[in-house]
């Protein structure tokens, strides 16, 4: 089960609002949807929540390419919300890596893998090569810091952190109206 919020920071304090992932298919897709949360630019996070296996705080600054946070990127790796929060560069790795045209067969496969590795691809969401993912945390973890949440509280969250991060934040019972 998911659960995904906007916390938007505005004069008056932290304003909560449920979100639908359903139609947002990028990071780019996500960030825009943050930013029409706070039409002044303030700062939004997006938190995303899969119960007992993964979180993820994506916080976007005005126009400034969004940062993010992913709990443990192999379980959010097997998830379509965490897709989209898992880029290359999150990762680190090349976005180039695995294009190399020459290593195609007519058939549509790769050198050395075979039809049977398509059917486990099949059995759900999950990011392609998620056996180089680590399990763990990825991306920034100092995304809170300025906010009250250190780095070290970042890391140790682990079942209801988007509860925690709220109460750190001074916005647990706004969270609570969406929740």
């Amino acid at each position: 089960m998911y659960f995904a919020a906007l916390l938007a920071r505005t004069e008056d304090g932290w304003e909560a609002s449920d979100t639908e992932l359903d139609d947002v298919e990028t990071l780019s897709d996500l960030a825009d949807l943050a930013r029409e949360a706070s039409p002044d630019e303030d700062t939004v996070l997006v938190l995303i929540e899969q119960e007992d296996a993964w979180f993820g705080v994506v916080r976007v600054d005005g126009e400034e390419d969004p940062r993010i946070y992913v709990s443990d990127a192999a379980a959010a790796a097997r998830s379509s919300y965490g897709e989209i929060l898992l880029t290359d560069e999150l990762l680190g790795r090349d976005p180039d890596d695995g294009d190399d045209l020459d290593a195609l067969d007519l058939d549509g496969t790769e050198d050395g893998e075979s039809d049977e590795d398509d059917d486990d691809a099949e059995d759900g969401p999950g990011l392609a090569g998620a056996a180089d993912v680590p399990h763990g945390p990825v991306g920034d973890a100092l995304i809170l810091d300025d906010l009250g949440v250190s780095e070290k509280e970042l890391r140790l969250m682990s079942t209801d952190a988007v509860t925690e991060i709220a109460e750190s934040l001074g916005a647990s019972e706004t969270l609570e109206t969406v929740r």
